[in-house]
């Protein structure tokens, strides 16, 4: 799900991380009577209530154990994990991510956790198909699955009805590389200038914008989950030689930048911010002050809207070269290889991923758990407040609708060299090609 995935943050939270000053259980042993609290960390602010709900119930069945939970926004979690764990004092379990974990197997700071799923024979058929391999490295396994994401659309009703498009429309858009199809025309019609010409009138002025048509993800990493990576899939594109664990990768090939390349023209033409202009501003806010009409969206964000949808719709990513494609991202619960408390630590990850955890979280309708009978409640959840979930369900149901995030060590590294030639990109200072290109070069010598 790096994820990557971005979520509102609460500015407090970063502050309690940095105050804990051991994070990792105090004392020692794993015997029955012992009493142990477990710490345990998650970015989500919007999930907090629902796993604090896990943890009392967790805590009446297993009353010698304690959770302890802390929550910060996703920049500094990151950031304060890794303090952590150079200390040696990191949590006894935490919220992992694709991107993250390949790092922490190889400095074996985790815990694999295979002897455990077959001593307790955990049923992997249980989840969503093709999650539970997201966690496994030749004969080791370091999490379970918690829950899963795909990506849509989110648009303000009021623009389309403006310009007499009918959102039903939206299912059915398509997109290229060369003139963006459908979609394009779409977002040229929903981009209004300040003095009511759209983009696709000759009188239209890309100099004084008053609604963009579409609102582009430009801090996305190396997988460009919220944007690009979704649309270069759909374009015939894949990140490298092979998924997990790759050693060699495409983003010098042109069906990527291309992509990049339409996108950040999008620009040039007016329909979409500049990067410099947009850059302080959280997509979110741009649409709901008026200043976009589409952009993308998460089914993790979805909650975001609840009692807006009068004002916005959701549907589906548009209609590639090779169809439609969006990536399928899904979260575990690694446990510190430096843990006192490693059994304990594992009755808490396997209630977790349990159907009875799982459930509690459904049952808030903030995102999709990884049970496939879980994941249908969240849907019924979500409908019930109005917001259309099973556009995202779709998607993750759809034959080859869906493609894996790739997982390889180097991750972070990779991240910042791929955002930061793709931002060159969309500020006008380099073409696609010639960004890709040398940082692709970078990133194969991380492997050399």
């Amino acid at each position: 799900m790096t994820k990557v995935r971005r979520v509102a943050a609460i500015a407090a939270a970063a502050a309690l991380l940095v105050g804990v000053s051991a994070c990792s259980s105090s004392g020692s042993g794993s015997g029955s009577d012992e009493k142990v609290t477990l710490n345990y960390w998650m970015w989500d602010d919007t999930q907090v209530p629902a796993y604090q709900q896990c943890a009392a119930d967790f805590e009446k069945a297993n009353p010698n154990i304690t959770i302890k939970i802390s929550q910060s926004a996703w920049g500094q979690y990151w950031t304060n994990l890794s303090t952590q764990i150079a200390a040696g004092s990191a949590p006894d379990v935490w919220v992992d991510q694709v991107s993250y974990y390949p790092q922490f197997v190889q400095d074996k700071q985790i815990v694999d956790i295979e002897p455990y799923v077959k001593k307790d024979k955990i049923d992997l058929s249980q989840y969503v198909d093709g999650l539970a391999d997201l966690w496994k490295v030749d004969d080791a396994r370091y999490g379970l699955p918690k829950d899963w994401d795909t990506m849509g659309l989110v648009y303000n009703k009021a623009d389309l009805a403006a310009a007499g498009v009918d959102e039903k429309a939206l299912s059915e858009l398509t997109w290229n590389a060369k003139d963006g199809g459908t979609f394009e025309q779409l977002i040229a019609k929903l981009t209004v200038d300040k003095n009511g010409h759209n983009g696709l009138d000759p009188a239209f002025d890309k100099n004084n914008v008053k609604t963009f048509g579409f609102l582009p993800e430009w801090a996305d990493g190396s997988q460009g989950q919220n944007g690009w990576g979704n649309l270069a899939v759909s374009n015939g594109w894949y990140y490298a030689d092979k998924n997990p664990f790759g050693t060699t990768f495409n983003y010098d090939q042109s069906k990527l930048t291309d992509t990049v390349q339409w996108l950040a023209d999008l620009s040039k033409k007016g329909y979409a911010p500049k990067l410099d202009v947009q850059s302080t501003l959280a997509r979110s806010e741009v649409l709901d002050n008026g200043g976009g009409a589409l952009t993308t969206l998460g089914s993790f964000n979805l909650a975001a809207y609840k009692g807006k949808t009068d004002q916005f719709g959701f549907a589906p990513l548009p209609i590639g070269p090779e169809g439609r494609k969006t990536a399928i991202n899904g979260l575990s619960d690694a446990i510190y290889a430096g843990s006192k408390h490693k059994d304990q630590a594992w009755e808490w990850v396997k209630y977790l991923a349990s159907a009875d955890c799982q459930n509690t979280v459904a049952a808030t309708g903030v995102v999709f758990p990884a049970i496939k009978e879980a994941s249908e409640k969240s849907a019924q959840v979500r409908e019930g407040e109005g917001l259309n979930a099973q556009v995202f369900l779709d998607e993750q149901q759809a034959k080859d609708g869906t493609f894996i995030l790739p997982i390889s060590y180097h991750g972070t590294e990779i991240s910042q060299i791929v955002q930061d030639a793709i931002q060159s990109v969309a500020l006008g200072q380099k073409d696609a090609k010639a960004a890709l290109t040398e940082a692709n070069k970078q990133v194969d010598g991380l492997f050399k």
